[in-house]
């Protein structure tokens, strides 16, 4: 015990409690319970597990930001208050927004376009000219005498 603690708890006589000083220490990253195939599920649970404790160390915050506000009634200490749970609000609806691009992600199939560049056309020209513009075909014509 330092003297001048001794000292002023003599005077006052009372007994000198040494004060606590009390760390803070960051949350722990916990790890996914299952086995990460890919890496866009991976950066889903990294998200997630930070966003989380992000809202958790947030509500902590909140819990103090009230009452320095109730006992100030300060409008900067509402003020502040307002920010931080209009903040816990958006870490909220951005945990929820990277649930649903995930699941988006993962529901969508890769549905492949086959576009055909070159094409060969194996035929006679008049036969190409036939396909291309029935109304001048002589099939046409074969085919309305067939018909009477």
């Amino acid at each position: 015990m330092k003297e001048s603690n001794k000292k002023i708890s003599d005077a006052l006589q009372i007994e000198f409690v040494p004060e606590t000083i009390l760390a803070i220490i960051p949350p722990i990253l916990e790890e996914p319970k299952e086995k990460i195939e890919t890496p866009l599920r991976e950066d889903f649970s990294t998200a997630r597990i930070n966003i989380k404790d992000l809202i958790k160390t947030g509500m902590t915050s909140l819990e103090g930001i009230v009452k320095v506000a109730t006992e100030s009634d300060s409008p900067r200490a509402y003020e502040v208050l307002t920010n931080m749970m209009k903040t816990l609000s958006d870490m909220n609806k951005d945990l929820i927004v990277i649930h649903d691009k995930l699941t988006d992600a993962e529901s969508k199939k890769v549905t492949v376009k086959n576009t055909t560049n070159n094409s060969i056309y194996v035929g006679s020209t008049t036969d190409l000219q036939n396909l291309i513009n029935k109304d001048r075909s002589p099939l046409k014509c074969l085919e309305i005498e067939d018909g009477s």
